[in-house]
């Protein structure tokens, strides 16, 4: 009878911890659906540069796909195991098998300790073994991983990370351990005796791996693509006079030139006077890219530029009244040497009196801040101007005037000036009106990447700062968030109401190892304008 209580016992213990790596594989499959679409969210970004600039982002795409298909290939080969050794433990008649995905619920072999050990081990380890493959694979993916970038080398702390993510080394021994098989190697310690939840666990924690190090390995490739010989990502023909209206006998005066321009190279301007569209446009039949051209028959005048600025200079005499148009377009050299070209187009007036409506930040409107904007009217004192606004309302302070913004499109703003006693409209000036961007999730200035915990337990929490290149001083208030980390096996949710760390936060990172994940995800903030902001999770490693 001893004997007997004694048996059930341990099949009572047995059955609890298969229980526990049930619920912890079911977990990592959470983690690894979460990082899976986080990575395909990086592949649409690279697909959306390249249709932007082919030239200057097909080598960084192509490496990306190939990292994808890579990581996916070794993926589904582990997929593929665990289902096969699955199948066979269950006599080829497994119910929780539907597909390439498994039902843990219908799982009945969950006592097998033999067909996990059988299956990737053999009766002997040796290079048929499949655990000896997989391990192989790993290594190999390791290896394309860090000589991907030929052209200079990795940063060490994504080749650390990326090592430690995919490390087929044997397992460290506490000092004075006796080496034996079943520790020695990097096979027995992953797949020898592991009961089948276990090892169902053991390689859904493996797939884990592949997707952080493909996550870490893309957004250093997209961060590559402006990175490049030429400052910009994204061209835009830009002209600025300065003024819309001027007086009569006066010059007008205009700058053209590429925004996020490459100050080391001159572009090549080519102007028109009298056409409004003084360009062709084709579109290549493989990319569906737009191009430009001069067209055949206009007389194009070519502009002098201002060396270092990239800026050229178009004036005329304003000697007659009446509407004036001009364009043309504008070329510079790619990082391929192929020349980037964009159009332009513009026209200008030139009357009596003259009206000047323009933003000082920005050259958009942006809701929920005041946006200043100057307001002025040759001639006319700044007490006899009146703006009104079609999507939104305009205030005077002073000498010059706040803008606020009711709702994002287009926004037209009319003047009007007290001439000889009568007001009259002088002139309008349409302009975007868009939201505030999105701030960006920090812990210790930083949006992931490695942090060493003493300095990670030391921060108060999770903080939202705008984009440095936003020129208003907007602040963000970060309302809750969730963090996530895996501690012994076990996946660890702390949910937080604030932005502030609170004990259960720092007891779960106070548990973390060197080289864990700590995950902060479903980050909401709250703007000024009263929106509710969803930010990227920040990914740390603990080094």
């Amino acid at each position: 009878m001893y004997l007997v209580l004694t048996a059930l016992l341990a099949l009572n213990v047995s059955t609890s911890v298969l229980d526990a790596f049930k619920i912890i594989d079911e977990g990592l499959e959470k983690t690894g659906v979460t990082m899976e679409s986080k990575n395909k969210d990086i592949y649409t970004e690279f697909d959306q540069a390249y249709q932007l600039n082919q030239s200057k982002t097909a080598v960084w795409r192509d490496r990306a796909l190939q990292v994808q298909e890579r990581t996916q290939k070794l993926y589904d080969y582990i997929q593929d195991l665990k289902i096969r050794t699955l199948s066979q433990a269950e006599r080829g008649k497994s119910e929780a098998i539907e597909g390439k995905t498994i039902d843990r619920d219908k799982i009945e072999a969950t006592t097998d300790y033999d067909t996990p050990h059988n299956v990737m081990i053999g009766s002997d380890l040796n290079d048929k073994s499949e655990a000896r493959k997989l391990k192989n694979e790993i290594a190999a993916l390791r290896e394309f991983m860090l000589t991907v970038v030929k052209e200079k080398e990795l940063p060490d702390q994504l080749r650390n990370s990326i090592s430690k993510s995919l490390d087929t080394e044997p397992p460290v021994l506490p000092k004075g351990k006796k080496k034996d098989p079943e520790h020695s190697t990097w096979e027995y310690h992953k797949f020898g005796h592991s009961p089948l939840m276990g090892f169902l666990a053991i390689m859904s924690s493996l797939q884990i791996d592949l997707r952080n190090a493909e996550s870490e390995m893309i957004n250093y490739l997209y961060a590559q693509i402006s990175a490049g010989e030429v400052k910009f990502n994204e061209l835009e023909a830009v002209v600025i006079p300065n003024s819309n209206y001027i007086l009569k006998g006066n010059p007008y005066k205009a700058s053209i030139f590429l925004a996020a321009r490459d100050t080391t190279q001159a572009p090549d301007i080519y102007v028109v006077e009298g056409v409004s569209q003084p360009w062709i446009e084709t579109t290549d039949p493989v990319t569906g890219q737009i191009k430009y051209d001069r067209k055949e028959g206009l007389n194009y005048t070519k502009l002098p530029v201002e060396k270092g600025t990239g800026k050229g200079l178009f004036e005329r005499s304003g000697g007659s009244l009446g509407s004036r148009s001009w364009g043309g377009i504008i070329e510079i050299k790619g990082p391929g040497g192929e020349p980037i070209i964009r159009p332009f187009a513009a026209d200008y007036t030139v009357a009596e009196g003259g009206v000047v409506v323009s933003p000082t930040k920005m050259n958009v409107f942006y809701l929920g801040v005041d946006n200043p904007v100057e307001i002025s009217v040759s001639g006319v004192a700044g007490n006899k101007i009146r703006a009104t606004a079609s999507n939104g309302q305009l205030e005077q302070r002073g000498s010059s005037w706040i803008m606020r913004a009711r709702r994002e499109g287009n926004c037209m703003v009319t003047v009007s000036a007290d001439l000889d006693g009568k007001w009259t409209t002088v002139g309008n000036k349409e302009f975007r009106v868009k939201k505030v961007p999105d701030p960006e999730a920090k812990v210790n200035n930083q949006k992931g990447g490695g942090i060493a915990k003493n300095i990670l337990m030391a921060q108060s929490g999770v903080m939202a700062a705008m984009p440095p290149d936003f020129d208003f001083d907007l602040k963000f208030t970060v309302t809750e968030f969730t963090v996530m980390a895996v501690v012994q096996g076990f996946v660890q949710e702390r949910r937080v109401r604030g932005n502030q760390f609170n004990q259960e936060v720092r007891t779960l990172i106070n548990t973390l190892s060197k080289g864990s994940a700590v995950y902060f995800q479903d980050i909401k903030a709250t703007g000024p304008d009263g929106t509710v902001r969803n930010l990227s999770t920040i990914n740390f490693r603990l080094n």
